[in-house]
C-alpha cells in the first residue's frame, strides 16, 4: 500500500478542539489538508477552526456533536460528503474516562463512557466506510490507549472500552487492507491533555477524593505534549503502520503484559511503590 499523502485529502478528526485532536488538526492542516473538525465542545471547535485556517488548511468545516447521544452518524456522512466530496481519512480520537472503581461507577456513567469511547467510533467507521472504501488509498486511525495493552484497577470502564477499540481495529484491519484501506490503532501514554483532570466522577465523592486523585495523575503522569504525539500519529499514517504505541511508558507497559500476561500489574505497582521510597 502506498505512503498516505495529506495535501488536498479529506480527514475527519474527533474530539478536535483539544488535546491530541486539535494538535492532529494543526498538524495536517500544514500539510494543506481538508479538515471536518468534530467536537461537543462548539467554542474550542471555532478557536481550532481559526488557528488551522491561518496555519494554511486547504478548507475547514466544524461540526458540534455530542458523540455520547447514539446517533448512527449517517446525517453527518452525509454532510461532509456534499461540502468536501468524500472522506479520504477517518480519525477516531474523541474519548473520554470514569473515576472510581467498578464497585463504584453507575451502570449510567459506565454505558455513556462505552458510548463515546467505543460506539462512537464503531458508528462513524460505519457511516462513513462507504466513502472510505470509495477512495483508494484512504485510512482509518482508531485512538485506544495503554490501557488498551494493560488494565489497572480504577479504569475497569476505560480498559472495557479501549482494549474493545484494539480488537475492533485489528480485526477491521484484515477486512479492509486488501481493499486498500489502512487501519491504524493507537495506543498512547502519558499525554498532556484534559482527559483525567476532567473525568466524570461516578457515584458518591463527598470528600472530593476521586476527582483529586485524577487531579494528581494527570499532573505526575501526563507529560508528552500533544503536539509529539500527533507528530507519530500523522507520521505513522504516513508510512500506513498498523500499530503505534507511544511513550516510553507505553511500550513498557506492552512489552511487561506481554511478558507475564497475568503477573504485569502487581509487577508495576511494586516498582512504583518501591519508586516512591526511594
Amino acid at each position: 500500500m502506498q505512503r498516505f499523502t495529506f495535501a488536498g485529502r479529506t480527514c475527519v478528526i474527533t474530539g478536535a478542539a483539544s488535546g491530541i485532536g486539535a494538535a492532529l488538526a494543526l498538524d495536517l492542516a500544514k500539510r494543506r489538508a481538508v479538515l471536518a473538525l468534530v467536537d461537543k465542545d462548539g467554542t474550542g471547535l471555532d478557536r481550532v477552526a481559526t488557528l488551522v485556517r491561518e496555519v494554511g488548511a486547504a478548507a475547514v468545516s466544524t461540526y458540534p456533536l455530542d458523540l455520547s447521544d447514539g446517533g448512527d452518524r449517517r446525517d453527518l456522512a452525509a454532510e461532509i460528503a456534499s461540502r468536501h466530496g468524500g472522506v479520504d481519512l477517518l480519525i477516531n480520537n474523541a474519548g473520554v474516562t470514569l473515576t472510581g472503581t467498578f464497585e463504584q461507577n453507575s451502570i449510567e456513567d459506565f454505558d455513556w463512557l462505552l458510548e463515546i469511547n467505543l460506539h462512537a467510533v464503531v458508528r462513524l467507521t460505519k457511516a462513513f466506510l462507504p466513502q472510505l472504501l470509495a477512495r483508494p488509498g484512504s485510512h482509518v486511525v482508531n485512538v485506544s490507549s495503554l490501557f488498551g495493552l494493560i488494565a489497572p484497577p480504577g479504569q475497569v470502564a476505560y480498559a472495557t472500552s479501549k482494549y474493545a477499540v484494539r480488537g475492533f481495529s485489528e480485526a477491521l484491519r484484515h477486512e479492509l487492507e486488501p481493499r486498500g484501506v489502512g487501519v491504524t490503532v493507537v495506543h498512547p501514554g502519558g499525554i498532556r491533555t484534559n482527559i483525567a483532570a476532567s473525568a466524570r466522577v461516578s457515584g458518591l465523592d463527598p470528600e472530593g477524593e476521586q476527582a483529586a486523585q485524577a487531579r494528581r495523575f494527570a499532573e505526575a503522569a501526563l507529560t508528552m505534549p500533544p503536539d509529539e504525539a500527533a507528530r507519530q500519529i500523522v507520521a505513522a499514517i504516513q508510512a500506513r503502520r498498523p500499530r503505534l504505541v507511544i511513550t516510553a511508558a507505553a511500550k513498557a507497559g506492552d512489552w511487561l503484559s506481554r511478558l507475564t500476561p497475568t503477573r504485569y500489574w502487581a509487577i508495576s505497582d511494586f516498582v512504583a511503590r518501591r519508586r516512591k521510597l526511594t
